[in-house]
């Protein structure tokens, strides 16, 4: 296993980035009404789990702190799921658009949750 040194190392934070970056292409096609509501939303929330992995990382001297912003990464990788969903509805992505990033999201949050369970293993 490598060494983790930055929060780039971390699988999770390369998952997420991933994923933001797919959310960032797909986004371009969707209606210019959409651009301060979906589009926005989705972007936001999705470049926030990468954010928020970042903080995270640099609070694991302090337990509480590092929880707390796993916590804010696996709500705004629901947040994301949501938007996802509410981008399939309007037929701005197709099933399979959808059920990929989706599923990318549902690895992120049960890697967080397997961080948080296990604090030990990541922090100082």
């Amino acid at each position: 296993m490598q060494k983790i040194t930055s929060h780039k190392d971390l699988k999770v934070y390369q998952l997420a980035f991933e994923a933001t970056l797919q959310i960032q292409e797909i986004t371009k096609s969707f209606p210019p009404e959409e651009k301060y509501s979906l589009t926005d939303q989705i972007r936001r929330s999705s470049r926030s789990v990468c954010a928020n992995l970042a903080e995270m990382w640099r609070r694991r001297r302090y337990p509480k702190s590092f929880i707390s912003k796993i916590n804010d990464c696996e709500t705004e990788a629901g947040e994301t799921q949501v938007w996802l969903d509410l981008a399939l509805a309007f037929a701005y992505i197709d099933q399979k658009t959808h059920n990929d990033l989706y599923d990318k999201y549902e690895h992120i949050i049960a890697m967080l949750i397997n961080m948080s369970n296990n604090p030990n293993k990541w922090t100082l």
